[in-house]
């Protein structure tokens, strides 16, 4: 598999905005037509894209970062990032792509952030699923719920991204 992870440029707004989950996962994700609205100088929109046919690359996926997340969220600090509306388009589910994109975040944060010290997310109590992703790509579950989302309690999540830096 041939991901890579890039900031949202004006170029490929019209093919992140065909981007979709499937119905029953709308309670977990917003539509990409909200989520494209958040996008602000503290919320910045990335693609998740295949590079398996350097000729056709295809977006895959999508997600914001905010960098404004510990002034909303306490259970950060001013450092840190929050990682929101991640999601693998519903046409290309199954085949590992949101595994290895979250695999790929730290070293592209590191290098697109590099004032980061650590990103968090909370992920739905309901979706286990998403919860074993973000554990396979190094997060850490903090133990910790958040219980301010309209679709039930959530896990909080740290990713640390300065490991190994002195």
């Amino acid at each position: 598999m041939n991901l890579g992870l890039q900031p949202l440029k004006d170029k490929n707004y019209t093919a992140a905005s065909q981007l979709n989950v499937y119905q029953e996962q709308v309670g977990f994700v917003e539509t990409i037509n909200t989520i494209l609205g958040y996008i602000d100088k503290k919320t910045h929109g990335h693609i998740i894209i295949n590079k398996e046919e350097p000729d056709n690359e295809e977006i895959v996926g999508f997600f914001l970062i905010d960098t404004n997340y510990s002034r909303i969220y306490d259970f950060c600090s001013n450092h840190d990032l929050g990682l929101r509306s991640f999601f693998i388009d519903k046409n290309h589910q199954g085949h590992g792509y949101g595994k290895g994109a979250v695999k790929l975040l730290s070293d592209y944060l590191l290098n697109q952030y590099a004032t980061a010290s650590s990103v968090y997310l909370t992920v739905n109590c309901k979706n286990p699923s998403a919860k074993h992703c973000y554990e396979q790509g190094g997060f850490i579950d903090t133990g910790e719920l958040y219980f301010g989302g309209d679709f039930g309690p959530q896990h909080i999540m740290k990713l640390s991204l300065n490991i190994g830096l002195a």
